[in-house]
């Protein structure tokens, strides 16, 4: 990782560079990707809401973060409480920073750069926890979170659209280094 630098992004004149890397990391359509930039571009509007970009030293994005407080009204959280609320930690949506989207590109994985997003953005974060969906079977994503503290608070989340289930994941802030 010493050759990319991890700091502020302005990702809303980086939203195109920012779901390309998105697409490669996640394996996104042109339209999948067109539908995603309203909604990065929408949360963006949101209070609190911020970005973190890893760059290399030619300033191409190899990887970002985002997130904001989360807000029970939001779409997510009303399509991930009644899971949580099944479990019984329904309470995790409130006073939480929400991890939006984390991506590395495939060429830069396995550098630390996801681990050094997540912990920066959230070493900002004035909420005492962190949550996140994540697709929910076994990958680098879910044990990289798990490593940072994070632990499955439900399971088999199905998001409308979305071909696989999703875990949501909490963990309490800071996170674990």
């Amino acid at each position: 990782m010493d050759d990319i630098v991890v700091g502020p992004l302005d990702l809303a004149s980086r939203v195109d560079e920012a779901l390309a890397v998105q697409a490669l990391a996640f394996g996104l359509t042109p339209e999948e990707v067109d539908v995603r930039r309203h909604i990065v571009l929408r949360h963006l509007t949101c209070p609190g809401a911020r970005a973190l970009g890893a760059t290399t030293p030619e300033d191409r994005l190899v990887g970002f973060v985002y997130g904001m407080p989360n807000d029970r009204t939001h779409w997510w959280s009303t399509v991930v409480e009644p899971y949580l609320r099944a479990n019984g930690l329904d309470g995790w949506l409130d006073d939480a920073f929400v991890i939006t989207e984390l991506h590395v590109h495939p060429a830069y994985q396995n550098r630390r750069i996801g681990r050094t997003l997540i912990t920066a953005i959230t070493a900002d974060a004035e909420e005492p926890r962190s949550i996140l969906s994540a697709i929910d079977k076994e990958s680098p994503a879910r044990a990289l979170y798990r490593k940072l503290g994070y632990r499955d608070l439900a399971r088999h989340v199905a998001f409308p659209s979305a071909a696989s289930p999703y875990a949501v994941m909490g963990a309490p802030l800071p996170l674990l280094g």
